[in-house]
């Protein structure tokens, strides 16, 4: 397993649009992407589950990434967050 913090930069937090886009992203690779956040964690591959965390403008999360290709993974993901939230 390998993880990482972000602090959430969008002006309106995890909303729709980055969450649909989130949960496409997380589909690409085979590891299991979790979200971890306001004591809650979801799948980021499922997007009704991220847009339930709740997350807003300046939350930290912690995103973990297990499986067989998680150090590629981690990196799109790391990717995908800097330039979408």
């Amino acid at each position: 397993m390998i993880k990482f913090n972000y602090v959430i930069t969008d002006e309106i937090g995890i909303h729709a649009r980055p969450a649909g886009l989130l949960a496409k992203t997380a589909k690409t690779v085979s590891s299991k992407v979790v979200i971890k956040a306001n004591g809650k964690e979801a799948d980021a591959s499922k997007l009704m589950a991220v847009m339930g965390l709740g997350v807003k403008h300046g939350n930290e999360i912690t995103v973990e990434v297990t499986g067989d290709d998680e150090a590629e993974a981690v990196v799109k993901m790391e990717e995908f967050f800097k330039a979408n939230l």
